[in-house]
């Protein structure tokens, strides 16, 4: 059973004890979280001094700064053993880095998590990303076309044996995963708070049926407040977590292109979805298009990408799991019969109007079809 050293908990300690004050420091986060902790105490110390003399507050600056020098001196087994203790009882696996479970790929940065916090299982973690693993981000507000396309690549790459890795923020985030939940669930969500909690909140339902055959995971402990900084730490993890990062909708200062420009730095291969140049969410793609990005139009570019042309074909779960009457429908769909009365008129009713909105609704729950407004039903991939 994987679990966590007592020298690694005091580096996740001292990282959650540092909170805000890491939102105060100027540079990539990653760097940041790539000191040793003397340095971070160091730092903590100088930002601090900075906010106390704006606010005429130094004796209590200073004691503050002793207090929490003799509490990393003095952090040992008992301390180490209450953060295993909250994480077991938040439903928590632990992985440090002195673990062989630990994922080999994070080791590759600049600071690479002192611990991992699991939801969902250590050996599913170790089994999503040994499989093979693509990360899919992009902007909180996309477009329809934007939520078609992460839905349709999560589902292709999930159903082609591949874990999704995203951060379950609204939008493309989400939808990624929502695709791959409906072929198969091969996904992995990284959060930037606590492991056991869905962030955002409003994502609840996601964060529970991810858990079902995925993985949640999070470099911060048991309560850990989501933070600026903690946001786009996250987004090192998504990038070294996977083979190859898609970025599918983003503006031009997108935090999806911060994902792309760390994976690049590992020397993991970018992917960019184009789209409308009139469309503020097709900046950031296009900017990596034009950086020399591979052009994904779907699973199988990326597919591609990462075997090789052809090496691997992208597989259909959800289709191949149809049967024969439910393929015509959906084939009716995308021929343009896209409402009931012209499903109807096409023959597609037959048995009666209860059984083709049965049939509607069974290719909704399969993810194939979505309806649209207006009542119109819209093929998804």
């Amino acid at each position: 059973m994987p679990g966590a050293c007592d020298s690694c908990l005091r580096r996740t300690w001292l990282v959650g004890r540092l909170g805000g004050h890491l939102d105060h420091q100027r540079g990539p986060i990653d760097q940041i979280l790539g000191l040793e902790d003397r340095a971070l105490l160091a730092l903590w110390g100088a930002v601090a001094s900075k906010r106390a003399a704006r606010h005429r507050a130094g004796d209590r600056q200073a004691g503050e700064t002793v207090r929490l020098d003799r509490e990393y001196t003095r952090f040992g087994a008992g301390p180490a053993q209450a953060m295993r203790d909250r994480a077991a009882a938040a439903g928590l696996e632990l992985i440090c880095r002195c673990d062989a479970a630990y994922p080999a790929s994070l080791e590759l940065l600049q600071g690479p998590p002192a611990v991992l916090y699991v939801a969902g299982g250590s050996a599913r973690l170790r089994a999503l990303i040994e499989g093979g693993a693509v990360a899919v981000v992009g902007t909180r507000r996309p477009s329809a076309y934007g939520v078609e396309l992460a839905r349709r690549i999560g589902r292709g790459l999930s159903a082609s044996g591949l874990a999704v890795v995203s951060g379950m923020a609204a939008g493309i985030d989400a939808d990624a995963h929502r695709g791959a939940l409906a072929a198969g669930g091969r996904t992995v969500a990284v959060l930037p708070g606590c492991a056991s909690e869905p962030y955002p909140k409003a994502n609840r339902r996601l964060y529970g049926q991810i858990l079902e055959s995925g993985v949640a995971v999070s470099e911060l402990g048991v309560g850990a407040p989501v933070r600026r900084w903690s946001l786009l730490a996250r987004n090192r993890i998504i990038a070294a977590l996977a083979q190859f990062t898609l970025v599918v909708q983003g503006a031009g200062r997108s935090g999806a292109l911060t994902t792309a420009a760390l994976a690049a730095e590992l020397g993991r291969p970018v992917g960019a979805v184009p789209g409308s140049a009139l469309a503020p969410q097709s900046e950031g793609p296009h900017s990596l298009l034009r950086a020399g990005a591979v052009l994904v139009c779907g699973p199988q570019d990326v597919l591609d990408a990462v075997y090789g042309v052809g090496a691997r074909r992208a597989g259909d779960q959800a289709r191949a799991q149809l049967r024969p009457e439910q393929r015509l429908l959906l084939d009716a769909i995308a021929a343009g019969a896209d409402s009931v009365t012209a499903l109807e008129r096409r023959g597609g009713g037959e048995g009666g109007g209860g059984q083709l909105l049965v049939a509607l609704a069974e290719l909704e729950l399969a993810g194939c079809v979505r309806r649209a407004p207006g009542g119109r039903y819209v093929v998804c991939a």
